[in-house]
């Protein structure tokens, strides 16, 4: 009951924070916040809407595969963290864009435009559901299951509540939601962390021996040049993924649009991403002390690394600790899912329908976006991979891929494209890129990482280029 009584005080606040923040809304103020939103407070909120629920089960259980390799990747978001600051930004502001991809529709023309903007949706969609769906599977695993409430309600009722508080306001009601979901993420994250020192009877220098002399601790993968763990590849890979899962999402980009100026925008970028690294470090250290706590107790570990974090909530007997992960899940997964149905409802608007001053089907939109949202995650729950992080890297590989290609050829050459074809080249690039991923496990038993995100834009590159006029 305690549980269910701290969520309802959860989505309450988040209520309140809507309807005092949503006052004489405009499609103005769903759309950009009215550029008027202190960045400080951005960055801040960023951070949770970074952190899914995703981050807050697996990152700590990679470390029973993969030690704290993981700060590789993050090492490597710093790097791409700066390039979106000093190389995107400085056009979206210049050309005052609401959606991103208008810049593709100003460069390379109308189909470039819908193209990108097409990709977006489908991946943002499908990986925001992969990560949404964690939220769901922990808030029916340890709250609805004892009311008998079916997964499908439970689905249905947790995005009608994000619907409730961001159909109004939009982009700036997010960006104080973000930050008290932020704010709950890191309190329920430093607390469990607190507890399960407790619960091992080390201090806080003890833990950070126990850390930093455990086997798991180790960082960086330099003398594997085949493994997906290699220190360059990670390196490489994380600043191109964070240039394509922040600088060309709508998503993260519409929040980084609401800043007064370029130079607030830049700071908040510069900061926002700077603080990642410490933050993914918290979750590695909670999995070596939770795997340290277990081996202690001669409990053998878990086979998956998602199961590391609620298996210590399952056996540690405090109801403080489940209301922590709960609150800790449930503030994670609605930071990046509320961000990305506003994100989603936008690009439709403005993108697809190229109506951004519409009301009414802006409000049809998120509606029938949120419908959307639903059957995707109930369509995941039925074809459930074993590893969701890397799950959704995967996805950003695939779908991402184009989306680096068309705003690399037109940030770095003054080509044009014949316009017409370039769907074709973005529907190639993907698939081409899985044929060879096959092959390569064929033939050298060799398995793509997150540096198939690089060959996909390049292949997405070199096709324009063909075609170029």
């Amino acid at each position: 009951m305690i549980v269910i009584l701290t969520i309802l005080l959860y989505f309450v606040s988040l209520l309140l924070i809507s309807r005092w923040s949503s006052r004489r809304a405009t499609n103005e103020v769903f759309f950009r916040g009215e550029r008027r939103s202190p960045w400080r407070m951005v960055a801040f909120g960023m951070i949770g809407a970074s952190i899914s629920g995703v981050t807050f089960v697996s990152v700590p259980g990679m470390v029973l595969t993969s030690g704290m390799s993981y700060l590789q990747l993050c090492l490597g978001f710093i790097l791409g963290y700066l390039a979106v600051a000093f190389v995107l930004l400085p056009v979206y502001y210049r050309l005052s864009l609401t959606s991103i991809y208008a810049y593709l529709g100003s460069r390379l023309g109308e189909r470039s435009y819908r193209t990108g903007a097409g990709f977006f949706l489908l991946s943002k969609m499908v990986g925001t559901a992969v990560k949404f769906y964690v939220a769901c599977i922990i808030v029916q695993q340890f709250v609805m299951d004892a009311l008998s409430v079916p997964f499908a309600l439970t689905v249905v009722g947790m995005v009608l509540l994000i619907w409730l508080y961001t159909h109004r306001g939009g982009v700036r009601t997010l960006v104080f939601t973000d930050s008290l979901q932020t704010l709950c993420l890191f309190t329920s994250l430093l607390i469990i962390i607190y507890m399960v020192m407790r619960q091992s009877g080390l201090s806080l220098s003890e833990a950070v021996g126990a850390i930093a002399g455990d086997e798991r601790s180790r960082i960086f993968v330099l003398d594997d040049w085949v493994s997906r763990q290699n220190f360059w590849k990670q390196l490489l890979s994380g600043a191109f993924i964070v240039v394509v899962m922040t600088g060309l999402d709508q998503d993260m980009m519409q929040k980084n649009l609401t800043c007064r100026t370029l130079r607030e925008a830049q700071k908040n970028m510069c900061s926002y991403g700077v603080c990642f690294l410490p933050v993914n470090m918290l979750f590695l250290a909670l999995g070596i002390l939770l795997a340290r706590h277990f081996e202690a107790m001669g409990v053998a570990l878990p086979g998956k690394g998602d199961e590391l974090l609620p298996m210590f909530v399952q056996t540690s007997g405090s109801s403080l600790v489940l209301v922590l992960f709960t609150l800790g899940i449930v503030a994670a997964s609605f930071s990046s899912a509320d961000s990305a149905l506003t994100a989603l409802t936008t690009s439709y608007c403005v993108d697809i329908r190229r109506r951004p001053a519409d009301e009414g089907l802006r409000r049809r939109v998120h509606i029938a976006m949120s419908v959307l949202f639903v059957a995707c995650i109930l369509l995941i729950r039925v074809v459930n991979s074993s590893s969701l992080i890397d799950a959704i890297y995967t996805i950003v590989s695939y779908t991402y891929g184009p989306l680096l290609g068309l705003f690399a050829f037109g940030l770095f050459t003054r080509w044009q494209v014949r316009d017409r074809l370039v769907p074709y080249v973005c529907l190639a690039a993907p698939l081409s890129c899985y044929a060879l991923d096959l092959l390569c496990q064929h033939l050298f038993a060799y398995h793509f990482g997150y540096e198939l995100l690089l060959f996909n834009g390049l292949l997405t590159f070199v096709g324009l280029w063909v075609l170029r006029r």
